[in-house]
């Protein structure tokens, strides 16, 4: 075809060769190039739509003026973009505070790409913090363990192979879908470097038994001499339990929890990709771990494990920060746990699901049909409802609970009650479907942990 951009006529521009297996071997005009990428994307998902995804798809048009002023700055570069650097200590000290983190200490953290580098960061400090403790006392430092629950995002089991510690992985059963005491005695040890609890889990949204896992802990010390301390992964209940439940001891109250991560761009409302970890005090955070670089202009410490990347999320949570203060953010989330407890009792009243959390913390529904249900499953739900354009998710649950399917969704702080109702409209009018048609859906073949897949 030809490439004079002055000749290619309107619908020429969507026709321009894309050759699947080698680089182009020339250019197109500015506008034909952003026809075709956008014409292969057309078939995704509204993200407005994708209920199985806690990440923010709304942002105010201010805020996207600040994202694209800043997209092109290199966040790693604090001599350049000092100011950049300036808003993200700022937020660290306001997430210390915000998550009753002690007065008297100097707040240490930082913004990371997702919580899955903040959970990386935090394991990595509680890693060295045990390793020279042991080795201060001439003890065995080579077999390090964490302790969790099955309920625990996959970024953790990441962190446990790449960083080769031990998983020490509490099971899971059905009716009890999070971390509690109940296996904590074969599982803890003088190696356990942590024990990581969950503020608002993937699964069912629910918060682990953080404050009796605390208590355990405590009755542990007294009788073993041995302290291990606590990292809570509030990825999404880190930004609705200070708001809404302020009087619930989750956080830095609770003395063994030193560390703490929350993904910004879940309930924190900042766009993708952002993620904070923040310690008790830095001390915690081992000074092993910080470098110091010069070849960016000044000296910069740098305690990531990215290093280059574009800055716009800063500004992008600072505006939200500034936008929504505390009180905003409080009515934000109630909203959205309103909006969830609605769309969780249209649901049950139907008399086809069995409610999989309880407790109603943060603003995700979680699901399981009933018994009587025989020609269709939860994963025949998620097929119909994605014709009317909803995604929400359908899933087996880990290990030990595999037997329960799950249908959940976030029922995110974008949705009014009217869409609210016309989901729970949608999903009742698919079951009702199913039940006459039947469905025919399988759950997905999952991966074999010695395969390997074409993305890594």
């Amino acid at each position: 075809m030809e490439h004079n951009p002055e000749k290619i006529l309107p619908f020429e521009q969507f026709n321009m060769e894309v050759a699947p297996d080698r680089f182009p071997e020339h250019g197109m005009a500015a506008r034909a190039a952003h026809a075709v990428t956008s014409s292969e994307a057309w078939t995704d998902a509204n993200p407005m739509l994708n209920l199985s995804s806690f990440v923010t798809t709304y942002v105010e048009p201010e805020c996207l003026q600040l994202m694209a002023h800043n997209y092109t700055k290199n966040y790693i570069d604090h001599d350049m973009y000092p100011q950049l650097f300036a808003m993200e200590h700022r937020m660290v000290s306001w997430l210390h505070e915000l998550w009753n983190g002690p007065a008297d200490k100097e707040p240490y953290g930082t913004a990371t790409i997702g919580s899955s580098e903040a959970c990386m960061l935090a394991g990595l400090a509680h890693k060295w913090n045990w390793r020279q403790a042991r080795e201060k006392t001439g003890k065995d430092a080579s077999r390090p363990n964490m302790v969790t629950g099955g309920n625990v995002q996959i970024v953790w089991k990441k962190f446990l192979r790449y960083f080769d510690v031990e998983p020490r992985i509490a099971p899971l059963k059905v009716g009890n879908y999070r971390l509690t005491t109940e296996h904590l005695e074969r599982l803890v040890d003088e190696n356990t470097i942590c024990v990581v609890a969950i503020a608002g889990q993937t699964f069912t949204g629910e918060d682990d038994d953080i404050e009796a896992i605390h208590a355990w802990l405590d009755d542990y010390e007294k009788r073993t001499g041995v302290s291990i301390p606590m990292h809570i992964d509030g990825a999404s209940g880190g930004f609705v339990n200070p708001f809404l439940y302020p009087d619930y001891k989750w956080d830095f109250r609770l003395p063994r929890v030193l560390s703490i991560n929350a993904s910004g761009h879940k309930f924190g409302l900042a766009p993708p990709g952002l993620g904070w970890v923040v310690f008790k005090e830095k001390e915690i955070f081992n000074k092993d771990l910080i470098f110091y670089v010069n070849y960016l202009g000044g000296e910069s410490p740098t305690a990531t494990l990215n290093f280059s990347r574009n800055a716009l999320q800063i500004p992008a949570q600072y505006y939200m920060f500034l936008r929504c203060g505390r009180e905003g953010y409080r009515r934000i989330m109630q909203h959205a746990v309103d909006n969830a407890s609605h769309l969780r009792q249209r649901l049950v009243d139907t008399g086809l699901f069995t409610i999989m959390n309880e407790t109603q913390r943060i603003p995700v529904v979680a699901l399981t049909l009933n018994d009587k249900v025989k020609r269709y499953n939860e994963f025949d739900i998620s097929n119909k409802v994605r014709e009317r354009g909803w995604v929400i998710s359908a899933y087996s649950m880990p290990a030990n609970a595999e037997a329960v399917t799950s249908l959940r969704v976030i029922a995110r702080p974008h949705l009014n009650r009217n869409v609210i109702d016309m989901l729970a409209d949608d999903i009742i009018k698919a079951c009702k479907y199913l039940e006459e048609f039947g469905g025919n859906a399988k759950p997905p073949t999952l991966h074999a942990k010695d395969k390997t897949s074409p993305k890594c």
